[in-house]
């Protein structure tokens, strides 16, 4: 299910013994699932934090414990450790961590948040903004919600016009429109004040 080299494990071996015998092992589970911004967590696993239903790895002197829900996004993760300049580089490659991208088959609704959370979001992340769907009307007009930087920015339209409206109906032909349904007045820490 999961590989863990030989170098992974003395590297963990070697925590666990730092931690003078109170973490029984090694935890790993995925955070946001399923979706473009997934990624694992890697934590000290002690007794009480257990909850029955993990999974067990049994390594070289120690356990790793997959979370019971994240199973099936770290099925077939790689866990290395490698020498760099610097020190080491810990690296885990779980390639159903994020899940798949909707297919043309899917909702409309399912593709735009598909695209939003792979593409949109890390872009506006920049700036400490985000966005997020509001709703599609019959005539797939897509209205989206500005939050962060973004809620109150003097350039979100601009950025709506120019950056997402043209991106998403590239990428989805099925989009007519792409409209602002934020109350601006109404944002607290704008990226650029209006």
């Amino acid at each position: 299910m999961i590989e863990i080299t030989e170098s992974a494990q003395n590297h963990f071996r070697q925590l666990l013994q730092s931690q003078g015998g109170d973490a029984v092992g090694i935890r790993v589970s995925a955070m946001n699932p399923g979706t473009p911004s997934a990624d694992a967590r890697l934590e000290f696993a002690d007794a009480g934090d257990l909850l029955g239903d993990e999974w067990q790895v049994e390594c070289a002197g120690f356990v790793l414990y997959v979370d019971a829900a994240s199973v099936k996004f770290l099925d077939g993760a790689h866990i290395d450790i490698s020498a760099t300049a610097t020190g080491s580089q810990l690296t885990i490659r779980a390639p159903n961590i994020k899940g798949k991208a909707p297919d043309a088959e899917s909702s409309l609704a399912e593709q735009v948040i598909w695209l939003i959370e792979s593409e949109i979001n890390p872009q506006l992340a920049s700036h400490k903004g985000r966005v997020s769907l509001d709703s599609i009307d019959a005539d797939n007009v897509v209205y989206l919600r500005f939050g962060g930087g973004c809620h109150g920015c003097g350039m979100a339209d601009v950025t709506l016009k120019q950056g997402i409206e043209k991106t998403m109906m590239a990428k989805i032909p099925q989009i007519s429109a792409v409209r602002d349904a934020t109350d601006h007045s109404s944002g607290s820490a704008p990226f650029i004040p209006r």
